[in-house]
């Protein structure tokens, strides 16, 4: 698919839009006075690849975050969560946040978005728009009659044209609803309206099984439309799950720059002789351990040689299920047997291996 080229904004040590690679972003969930578990968090976010960090700032003392985060050693782009409060925006931006999240539907007057627009100016700090169904305007829901996708947009539009009223256009736009068509809609909407980079994700999806399917729904239709700068997969659920199906989807479109290791797995049939899935799963559990220097390597788990070598053939690595005993490939070519207890271990030994080899 051809994406948008939207405007690049600088955010921290990174860009979004502009061509730039498609962004993984999650969000702490620790108490705001927490500044050790959050920053313990964040770290352990960007370690799972995660390339930006939201954080609730409810109050002017919860800004504090973002100082003892880089303190902490804390590399990734921070992003402080206002709501209701401008002035929290402000001490926010005092505080080292790279990019400010304001929600149009809750942040006031007229008056303190420009306080918060010519603060950011000042500071060199991006300003995401972030609009949800459930914090529409009166007016705008009197407008529309419900939180549609119209009128998620044009929410979204018209808080930009205030910041650029302002003389301020460093602006990141995101449009969400819980419901997945109407999310499309309001995202198709205003990409066809501006040249805004995209925040893109479905809000409230559920848990890591609804949510997951909600968000790949989501995400991936507006991504096959070339929409889309930065992704949230939004879940009740570890934020570092969030990062994971973030970093899936974009490999299932051939978009992580960050590579990783790509598992092709069938759903056994009756054809099948070894306990696949136990296999896959302390596969997975070891894969994910490895860092592949940005490298993207296809490794194959099948239930059997039918499905394995040869709708698996163009794995880098695979192991083919037979009857007790697997059949090892690389490329599409068999090269040795191993029994169940073997599978794993040379697996991960192979892709060790070749990352040593060929760094």
């Amino acid at each position: 698919m051809e994406r948008k080229i939207t405007k690049r904004i600088r955010i921290g040590n990174t860009g979004i839009g502009g061509g730039s690679p498609i962004l993984v972003q999650s969000m702490t969930n620790r108490s705001p006075e927490d500044f050790p578990g959050t920053a313990d968090q964040i770290l352990s976010l960007e370690k799972a690849g995660c390339d930006i960090v939201r954080i609730s700032t409810p109050t002017p003392e919860s800004t504090g975050i973002f100082r003892y985060a880089r303190e902490r050693g804390v590399k990734i782009p921070l992003v402080a969560d206002i709501h209701f409060d401008y002035r929290i925006a402000l001490e926010a931006v005092k505080a080292g946040a790279d990019k400010i999240r304001i929600n149009p539907g809750n942040i006031g007057e007229n008056w303190k978005i420009r306080e918060v627009a010519e603060c950011c100016k000042a500071s060199g700090v991006p300003v995401r728009i972030g609009v949800n169904g459930g914090s529409l305007k009166k007016s705008l829901l009197e407008k529309y009659g419900r939180p549609c996708g119209e009128a998620i947009a044009e929410s979204a539009l018209e808080e930009a044209g205030m910041l650029e009223d302002c003389g301020f256009s460093d602006i990141v736009i995101s449009v969400k609803s819980s419901t997945v068509e109407e999310n499309i809609l309001a995202a198709r909407a205003v990409s066809a309206r501006c040249d805004y980079p995209l925040h893109i994700g479905v809000t409230e999806a559920g848990d890591g099984y609804s949510g997951l399917i909600k968000n790949s729904i989501g995400i991936g239709s507006l991504l096959n439309d070339g929409i889309g700068d930065t992704i949230r997969v939004s879940l009740s659920a570890d934020p570092l799950e969030e990062v994971k199906a973030g970093r899936e989807i974009l490999r299932a479109f051939c978009m992580d720059t960050k590579g990783g290791v790509e598992i092709i797995s069938c759903p056994t049939c009756g054809r099948t002789k070894v306990d696949l899935f136990p296999i896959l799963k302390r596969f997975r559990e070891q894969a994910d351990l490895i860092d592949t220097g940005g490298r993207t390597l296809k490794v194959a788990v099948m239930g059997c040689v039918v499905n394995g070598i040869g709708e698996a053939h163009e794995a880098d690595f695979g192991i083919a299920g037979g009857d007790g005993c697997f059949s090892y490939f690389e490329g599409g070519v068999p090269r040795r047997r191993l029994s169940e207890e073997e599978a794993v271990p040379f697996l991960i030994g192979r892709i060790r291996e070749e990352l040593e080899s060929h760094p």
